[in-house]
């Protein structure tokens, strides 16, 4: 093939213009596969943890809402079946706010005793013989902040649910960002000039008969920190990304820690029903002055609806020492984890090293012959070393690895 655009040589050569299109196509996606080889343990760590992380929040959760409800099935039988209801409701925004929806604690911490101050009101404060209305249970509903009939303890449980279920949810978040990060470099799109120099490396050998020939390392390592310098300028915030996810996991243990707090929920509502009780006929007093006395309906049949033994198989296990095995396996990935705080600074050496490159003092392609060595100067990683490099020309950084740095700025400062 006289029309060769890569692969020309002095030498004859065995190639064509469409085997030399076809190589073009394999040299790209080998470098796709070397990448992912390349990270796919990393990645597993990461997706596998998110899960695990994942999974204990939501046990936590139904064990905690458990706990909430047979509260209410053993000390206040005669309301359990309402309040349950708002129990349910409740720990369906933690779920939410935990994985990511934008809801607020302090509004969904509000809005369960909001609506649990008429349940109480009807059962403990002013029980009768007959319900109250729908409209006087409104007006309960509305008059909680101002008549505070369970005192701080809803304060109480807007700081605790802040201060445990931010910093969980920042963990979760941070990790699915670390799988989208790994994802980004995975699959990047390669520049003209890259995918050429590329061909030259792996398979313009071939035209001249040389199958086993393997790139000079030198000459590897211009090539591959050409095409991944974007990917280079990733190290510094994946650096800063781990360091962050380290401090933040210390964070997650002890009183502020989402199990704890969960956990201790219903102690924090049982504390809130006995404070309403002590201080019924007070209450009583002031509920008659915003909202009127109690206009009442014909009864609904009480009882209990929450079903005990359901979800009880599952959450045995999930006892209390669970505190100690979550916090264990927290740390035990971010050991795992800090092994990768150079993975991108150093991932264009470890292609050549481990893949791509000749062996040292072994004859080898220098893109054009084989030689004893590599004689042409090596650049170092990232975009500012590119443009001294002899074999591939760098223009500006990728913006889709500008986007995940920026993600990664974004996390680090949450």
């Amino acid at each position: 093939g006289v029309d060769l655009q890569v692969c020309t040589s002095k030498n004859p050569t065995c190639c064509t213009k469409k085997m030399e299109e076809r190589y073009q196509i394999a040299a790209k996606q080998d470098i796709q596969q070397v990448l992912q080889t390349s990270s796919a343990t990393l990645k597993f760590l990461i997706s596998r943890n998110a899960a695990a992380f994942q999974e204990t929040f939501e046990m936590l959760i139904r064990l905690a809402e458990n706990y909430t409800s047979t509260l209410f099935c053993n000390a206040y039988r005669n309301m359990a079946a309402e309040a349950t209801v708002h129990v349910q409701e409740f720990f369906t925004d933690v779920g939410l706010f935990l994985f990511g929806t934008d809801v607020s604690p302090e509004e969904f911490v509000n809005r369960f005793f909001d609506t649990l101050f008429p349940v109480v009101y009807n059962h403990v404060i002013n029980p009768g013989p007959t319900d109250i209305s729908l409209e006087y249970a409104e007006c309960l509903r509305a008059a909680r902040g101002d008549i505070r009939p369970f005192g701080n303890i809803p304060k109480k449980a807007i700081g605790q649910m802040g201060r445990s279920l931010l910093p969980s949810r920042t963990f979760l978040q941070a990790l699915n960002l670390g799988i989208e990060v790994i994802n980004t470099t995975d699959h990047l799109h390669f520049s003209r000039d890259c995918s050429r120099a590329l061909l030259r490396m792996q398979y313009c050998p071939h035209c001249q008969g040389l199958t086993l020939s393997k790139p000079c390392m030198g000459y590897c390592l211009n090539i591959i920190r050409g095409c991944l310098a974007d990917v280079a300028e990733v190290d510094l915030h994946w650096r800063g990304y781990i360091q962050s996810l380290e401090e933040l996991s210390g964070a997650l243990s002890g009183a502020h820690g989402i199990e704890h707090v969960l956990l201790n929920f219903h102690s924090l509502v049982h504390d809130a029903l006995v404070q309403a009780q002590i201080n019924g006929p007070e209450l009583s007093e002031q509920v008659n002055k915003i909202c009127g006395p109690p206009v009442r309906k014909p009864k609904q049949s009480p009882g209990c609806s929450f079903d005990q033994n359901k979800d009880n198989q599952g959450l045995k296990m999930f006892s209390r020492d669970s505190e100690q095995t979550f916090a264990n396996r927290r740390k035990e990935f971010i050991s795992h984890l800090r092994l990768y705080r150079a993975f991108y600074g150093g991932l264009a050496d470890q292609l050549c090293g481990n893949e791509l490159a000749a062996a040292d003092g072994l004859p080898c392609w220098n893109g054009e012959d084989v030689v004893r060595s590599y004689t042409h100067c090596v650049v170092g990683s990232g975009i500012k070393a590119q443009s001294e490099n002899p074999e591939v020309k760098v223009k500006g950084t990728d913006p889709v690895i500008i986007q995940i740095i920026d993600k990664l700025k974004h996390v680090i400062q949450v």
